[in-house]
């Protein structure tokens, strides 16, 4: 099992100490998005959702979400991130809504874990506000698109804008 550095020698499950790692200026985006019925996406845009600002409150979970990854990722580090931001973009090609995150931090360890549970709560988020009108809605394409800073350096997925 080399390679992974969650996984012991022996094969159990452990938190990685990043004690003795350089802290390092640290950002992570991460992107995804949900499709759903162009009735659904006018409802959204309009402001007509059921439950209110479906785009507002999306945004601010994906916010809370990020700051809580530590809670809902077993061996992910608490940490003192600086920034979280979540931009959600409609795409009308979808159709559907295109969300992204970015967060920052001065640390030992990344905030890729971060970004992503931010786009996948921003994600159930808009679900849940709008599944009253649409319960066919998809979610998919989540992923890290880029990050920088720590030992492995920078990485940029192929399809990031």
């Amino acid at each position: 099992m080399s390679g992974l550095t969650h996984i012991a020698a022996s094969g159990e499950a452990h938190m990685v100490d990043v004690g003795d790692k350089n802290e390092t200026v640290r950002i992570a985006t991460a992107g995804g998005h949900i499709r759903m019925a162009e009735a659904t996406l006018k409802l959204i845009r309009d402001g007509d959702a059921k439950k209110g600002d479906v785009i507002g409150t999306a945004r601010l979970a994906g916010i809370m979400a990020a700051k809580q990854t530590a809670n809902l990722i077993p061996l992910c580090h608490p940490l003192l991130i600086s920034k979280v931001t979540v931009d959600i973009e409609e795409d009308a090609a979808l159709p559907g809504l295109r969300v992204t995150a970015t967060v920052k931090l001065t640390g030992r360890t990344g905030v890729e874990m971060e970004a992503l549970t931010a786009v996948s709560v921003a994600c159930l988020t808009i679900y849940d506000m709008a599944k009253a009108a649409d319960k066919g809605m998809e979610i998919g394409g989540i992923r890290l698109m880029e990050k920088s800073g720590g030992k492995s350096g920078p990485f940029r997925h192929p399809e990031a804008r």
